[in-house]
């Protein structure tokens, strides 16, 4: 069975791209599910697939957070990787997605957990939002503030990879987006705009725009109820295989599991400075760039 992808919401689960593409695990809230209940699910995910990795936005409830360690502590295993990914959440979405089609290549359970920070790196994740007088994500002068108090004003912002702040005009310079092919996933929220999709969509040259359920928790990571929330991702199994192959595998001094990068996706321990990763060519000759070195 392939390793196990877990969540802690059900709409981070988006639709599978392929058939080949399993499904994610739901890990409960406190107030959703006992205790016994959640170890007994865990136990069981761990039974059946051997590992499980748990990925959760930066924004999740302290109380759920404290559940998912509090599990992993009572089962004493080793084969939970718990990731904190400061991503917005429909872009962590993305990302828990293009793990579950790794979860059936040929890849370790430690290369699968540790390739998150890598693959986050290709994800641009933004938003159109009507106003900016909540939002603490990305720096926000006091001019910008003071623009959303104007009726009608839109601001675009991209949370990552390079934060930036623009407010919407036929004369605003786009967002700075990916210089690779890439698929859209576009969640719509209270804000009614067609700007994410004639406008940015054409200026990143996306080559496709998928809809998707805006998170539950997208309002809150963003300060308002009226935005647009967007990513763009690398779509294609074949790209994501070769950029995480593309990138040496060593392993990790503590836990001993397999890992790519600079921290062990299990363990969190850091790899010795003395370590290097060198990646190969293949990845460009697919069209994605090459993994920026740790």
């Amino acid at each position: 069975m392939p390793t196990a992808i877990a969540v802690t919401s059900a709409d981070l689960v988006l639709p599978p791209t392929d058939q080949q593409t399993p499904t994610a695990a739901v890990l409960q809230a406190p107030d959703a599910q006992a205790m016994d209940l959640a170890i007994g699910d865990m136990h069981m995910m761990l039974e059946r697939h051997g590992y499980v990795i748990a990925v959760y936005p930066t924004g999740i409830a302290l109380a759920h957070e404290r559940r998912l360690h509090a599990v992993r502590s009572v089962l004493e295993s080793d084969r939970i990787a718990l990731l904190k990914v400061d991503l917005p959440p429909l872009g962590v979405a993305v990302l828990v997605r293009q793990l579950r089609q790794l979860s059936v290549c040929d890849f370790s359970p430690g290369v699968i957990a540790s390739s998150v920070r890598l693959l986050s790196h290709y994800i641009h994740a933004g938003a159109l939002l009507n106003s900016v007088t909540r939002f603490d994500r990305v720096p926000v002068s006091l001019k910008t503030h003071a623009h959303s108090w104007v009726p009608g004003s839109q601001f675009a912002v991209l949370a990552g990879p390079n934060p930036q702040l623009i407010k919407v005009s036929p004369t605003a310079e786009p967002l700075a987006g990916p210089q690779f092919g890439t698929h859209l996933q576009v969640a719509q929220g209270q804000l009614q705009s067609e700007w994410v999709r004639q406008t940015l969509a054409p200026a990143w040259k996306v080559q496709a725009i998928q809809d998707a359920k805006l998170p539950a928790e997208s309002p809150r990571w963003w300060g308002t109820g009226k935005l647009i929330e967007f990513a763009a991702y690398l779509p294609d199994i074949s790209v994501l295989y070769q950029l995480v192959s593309s990138v040496r595998r060593v392993t990790c001094h503590w836990c001993g599991m397999e890992l790519i990068g600079d921290r062990c996706g299990f363990c969190s321990s850091p790899l010795p400075a003395t370590e290097t990763r060198m990646p190969t060519s293949g990845v460009m000759n697919q069209g994605a760039p090459a993994p920026p070195r740790s």
